[in-house]
């Protein structure tokens, strides 16, 4: 299972809605809104993913988990 840490990251960085996150990505709603529910993760774009990593400078592992199903 894939989980998405976008709010939090969001949070740190003091990014109040998708709108803003939308303005400093460059990246559509559509695509952060999947990371944002944590809803459809796997089918996101490498791309998608790299973009938030440079807009937060952080590493992809801190963006997105896989945690083990048991």
């Amino acid at each position: 299972m894939l989980k998405s840490n976008l709010r939090m990251l969001m949070a740190e960085h003091q990014i109040d809605d998708i709108t803003e996150l939308m303005e400093k990505s460059g990246l559509s709603r559509n695509s952060i809104n999947k990371l944002y529910r944590g809803t459809h993760l796997e089918t996101i774009k490498l791309e998608t993913l790299f973009k938030l990593c440079d807009t937060f400078q952080c590493k992809l592992s801190e963006l997105i988990e896989y945690v083990p199903e048991e």
